[in-house]
Order: structure tokens, then C-alpha cells, then sequence
């Protein structure tokens, strides 16, 4: 950093050189910009160079320290601080110092601490004065765009502004937005707009070689400019040169994009507010010109934006998908929807009907199998997205997101489900084995599809529901025939059999005999324990 800008003025050039060589000016926050050795050079210096400081010797020919200190103050031109330096111990001249407003005197010999401290204290100052003239110059800006906005600005203000913005008379002036997009959300203690305001200001300033003064204005969440179109010449008056250039000066990270809205052209500062209008219009064709993020009044102006409601095939297509958890087919789905949005021409109202119907319709179908939508990490972003500055591009990617995320959580519930279910269905089995039941019959209690049924009981228990049945049937069989004197038949027909003869087949298919010879195996075991005892 330079630091303050300084002027040196004594007639002695030994004084000079010596002042240059002594004082650590870059450590104090100055560097000297040029000398004289007489009031009259000084003078024309000072109007020319317009430094921040002036350190001038009292006795000089032509012109003197007080005369030259006079002069500047008088005509009111450059209004730098004064720091006198002379070898004079004259307590007139510190006082016509006082009434001219110097910011300090320094008797010769200069003590280098002395001074140094003095000039710590004036950059200080200076620092202070800045702020208070970005502050204060900020708050006239923003008046001023307040009340060209709304059309009520008086003529002396706007002659006093159209000579701040160094308009000429041909000059045209446009109203233009540029806004952030696909920007992280802010946390509560971010200074986002502050800074990015401060990023347009600097990238306006690079643009301009820092000779065109801009006025900016806070719109919520975006920056407006009142531009000139003399600044437009380095862009052979193209807007869009003039935008690209923006867009290159501010995007900072791979997926942040910013957009250039320019409103319609007007003659005459007083006119701003219809240039506003206009500009405000662009915001509308946002997603039409996704690609460039660079909307022109006039070229967009000429289509119809729609106000329609989604497709409804789309909208069947998409809550299908997410729920047969068919990714592929899904993307290509997200991908038509925005493509549609693009060319039917929606509105940006039309857009957030479109999306936030979708959103409701996949959180019905999680509530419908008792979902618990808090655990969707993108349900929030997504809908809040409309209060966030997204590109249809950032807009895709925020509900591709989403979409994903619902798709994978609904197939989780639904394997909870199934599993539950199949628990309910086994429960089932276990408490009517003895009726007469099947598959077909138990896959229409539970509405569900016979094969899909024996499928899923299959990957649960390891064996097909025939399987399972005959096992629980000859299990609870050889329960009876060990506790009970039931005859085979009476035992066939508790535990489900209608046929004795079909129940002791199946019987010996699992146990290798039949149940007479099961039971009598279990009386001669007894038998045989009692003759042994």
C-alpha cells in the first residue's frame, strides 16, 4: 500500500533531502509525491497532484507558508492537512496557523521521534476521515437511488448527481442488477451483502480505470448500478461485453454464478425510475437465459413468459420413479422438467408453483408411510430455495439433490416396512397353522402379490411358506402325539390336515417315519426306562 500522499515545500534543498532522508515516511503511512522550494510552485502543485498533507517552511520567496496556506483555504479547491515546519519560534505565526486550520507545527531543528509521532497521528486522522466520507458518501448514494427509484427526486439534487457522475449530455444511463447466485447460505453473522457490494464496487472501479464514479444500491439480495453509457465504449457499446466483464471480475468459486440484468436505456437521470422499472422486468426472464445469466430488456422483452402449472405426466412420472427408486429414469425425468421450464418459457413464479408441487407431492408419500421428514438433510434448502438468489441450473442440482435423497429414504421405509410385515405375516401362520390357509389366501389379507409374498418369506426365513407350514404342523403334531392319546386322524385335523392319510405322508417326509411309529418308539424308550430303574 502507497499510504498518504505528501507534498514537501521549503526553499532549502538541503532541508528537503534531509527531511526525505530522516523520517521513515512509508512507516508513518505517507510517501512523498513531489517537492517545491518556492509558495507559487507549491500552490500549482497542490491543485495538480490534490496530496493529502503539505509540509511547508514559513519563509519563502515569492510566496510564503502562510500566504500559500491562505490561498488554499480561501479558494476551497483541494482541501489538504498543513504540517509547518519552521526555525521561527514566532507565536504569530502559530497563531494565523491556528485560524487557518494547520494541523501542527514543528520547530527547527526537527527531533525525528517528535515528527514522526505527528505524522503516525495525522495518517491516523486521515484514515478516520476516509471512513467518514465512505460512510456519509454512502448514505447520500443510497438517498439518491431511494428517491430517483421512486421518482422523486428534486431537480438541484439531480444536477448535483449528474455532476458527481461526470454525465455528459449524451450520455444514455442504465439501471443495471448484478446478483450472486448458487452462493452457499449465509450464517447469521455474515456480512455477505456488505461484501459483495464492496466486490461490485471494486470490480466497477478496475473497469473503469477508476476515472467513472458509480452509485450503488442494495436491493435486498442484489446490487443495483445506475450506469453510463460512455462506460460502455471500452465494450464497442455492447451491454453484454460490458456484463461478461462483471461476471469475470466477481464469480470466486466453481459453482457460484453471477447474473447481469440491464434495464431499458434512458436519456436523463430524472428518467432512472423507468430504467428501473425495466431492469426490475429482466429479473423475470432469469431462467430464460440461464446459459449466460445476462439479460437484456430489449431482447428479452420480446417473448411472453408463461404462467403455467407442471405438466401433470411429468409430475406422475417423477413421484413414480422416486418411488420404484429408478435413478436413471429419474434424472432423465428432472432433466425434461427443467428443459421444459426453459422452453415453454416460465415465469419464475411459475417455477416455484412447478417445484414446490413436486416437493409437496414426494412429502405426502413419505407421510403415507409414516416418514419422518426431518431426516431429509436437502427437505430444508429445498424449501427455502426461493428466498436464496439459484440459477435453474443451481435450482436442478438443489432438487436432483432432494429427489435422490427422497427416493433412497422411501426405499429404506420400505424395507422397514417388509420387514414388519413379514413378522405380522409369520405371526399370522403361527397363530392359524390348524386352518385351512395358503399363500394365495394370506398374500390377499396383507394385499400383497402371491409370488412377491412366497419371494420375500423366502429371503426372511430361509425356506418357502409350504416349507414353513408343513414344519409348524409336524412340529406341533409330534407335540400331541408325545402328550396326548389323540388318535392319528384327531392329531391330523388339530394341526390342519383335512386327509390322515396325506398328513401321515407328509409326516414321514420330514421325520422318516410315520407318527404310529413315532409314538410307539416314545412308549418303548418309556418302557425300557422303567424296567431299567
Amino acid at each position: 500500500m502507497q499510504g498518504n500522499r505528501a507534498i514537501l515545500v521549503d526553499d532549502e534543498v538541503f532541508t528537503r533531502k534531509g527531511l526525505l532522508k530522516l523520517i521513515d515516511w512509508e512507516a508513518c503511512g505517507f510517501h512523498i509525491v513531489d517537492e517545491a522550494d518556492n509558495g507559487e510552485d507549491a500552490l500549482e502543485l497542490i491543485e495538480r497532484l490534490r496530496p493529502d498533507v503539505v509540509i511547508t517552511d514559513i519563509r519563502m520567496p515569492v510566496l510564503d507558508g502562510l500566504e500559500l496556506i491562505r490561498r488554499v483555504v480561501t479558494d476551497d479547491i483541494v482541501k489538504p492537512y498543513f504540517i509547518i515546519v519552521s526555525g521561527y519560534d514566532d507565536f504569530n505565526y502559530a497563531q494565523q496557523a491556528v485560524r487557518y486550520g494547520v494541523h501542527d507545527f514543528i520547530l527547527k531543528p526537527i527531533d525525528e521521534t517528535e515528527f514522526s509521532q505527528a505524522l503516525v497521528r495525522l495518517s491516523k486522522r486521515l484514515e478516520s476521515d476516509r471512513e467518514a466520507r465512505s460512510r456519509e458518501e454512502k448514505l447520500l448514494s443510497g438517498a439518491l437511488m431511494e428517491s430517483l427509484i421512486i421518482g422523486e427526486a428534486d431537480e438541484s439534487l439531480l444536477q448535483e448527481w449528474e455532476r458527481r457522475l461526470e454525465l455528459r449530455p449524451e450520455d444514455r444511463l442504465f439501471y443495471v442488477f448484478v446478483e450472486r447466485n448458487d452462493h452457499p447460505p449465509a450464517s447469521a453473522n455474515d456480512n455477505d451483502g456488505g461484501d459483495f457490494k464492496d466486490r461490485v464496487e471494486s470490480a466497477l472501479l478496475a473497469i473503469s480505470n477508476g476515472e467513472q464514479p458509480f452509485y450503488l444500491h442494495e436491493h435486498r439480495n442484489r446490487i443495483g448500478i445506475i450506469v453510463p453509457g460512455s462506460i460502455l465504449q471500452s465494450f464497442q457499446g455492447c451491454q453484454r461485453g460490458f456484463a461478461r466483464r462483471l461476471q469475470q471480475s466477481l464469480a470466486d468459486s466453481e459453482h457460484e454464478r453471477i447474473f447481469v440484468y440491464f434495464g431499458r436505456p434512458v436519456s436523463r437521470l430524472s428518467l432512472v425510475q423507468d430504467a428501473y422499472e425495466t431492469a426490475k422486468q429482466s429479473l423475470l426472464y432469469k431462467y430464460i437465459y440461464d446459459e449466460s445469466g445476462i439479460v437484456i430488456h430489449e431482447e428479452a422483452s420480446v417473448h411472453d413468459l408463461q404462467y403455467i402449472g407442471l405438466e401433470e405426466h411429468l409430475y406422475q412420472q417423477l413421484l413414480e420413479q422416486i418411488e420404484e427408486l429408478h435413478f436413471e429414469k429419474l434424472e432423465e425425468t428432472i432433466r425434461s422438467l427443467f428443459e421444459s421450464f426453459q422452453e415453454k418459457l416460465y415465469a419464475p413464479e411459475a417455477v416455484k408453483t412447478a417445484i414446490n408441487q413436486c416437493v409437496l407431492g414426494v412429502v405426502r408419500v413419505l407421510s403415507s408411510m409414516d416418514g419422518d421428514q426431518s431426516r431429509l438433510s436437502s427437505l430444508e434448502p429445498m424449501t427455502e430455495w426461493h428466498d436464496r438468489n439459484l440459477s435453474l441450473q443451481g435450482l436442478k442440482r438443489l432438487f436432483t439433490d432432494f429427489a435422490m435423497e427422497s427416493a433412497n429414504y422411501i426405499g429404506q421405509l420400505r424395507k422397514e416396512q417388509h420387514k414388519g410385515g413379514i413378522q405380522k405375516i409369520r405371526a399370522y401362520i403361527e397363530a392359524h397353522y390348524h386352518e385351512n390357509i395358503s399363500l394365495k389366501g394370506i398374500a390377499g389379507k396383507f394385499y400383497m402379490n402371491p409370488v412377491y409374498l412366497g419371494q420375500l418369506f423366502k429371503k426372511a426365513y430361509g425356506m418357502y411358506f409350504n416349507d414353513f407350514l408343513l414344519q409348524l404342523r409336524v412340529n406341533e403334531a409330534k407335540r400331541l402325539l408325545r402328550q396326548t392319546d389323540l388318535r392319528i386322524y384327531e392329531v391330523a385335523e388339530r394341526v390342519g390336515f383335512g386327509n390322515p392319510d396325506y398328513f401321515v405322508t407328509q409326516f414321514e417326509k420330514i421325520e422318516r417315519m410315520t407318527p404310529s411309529e413315532y409314538r410307539n418308539r416314545l412308549m418303548k424308550e418309556a418302557a425300557s426306562e422303567g424296567t431299567n430303574a
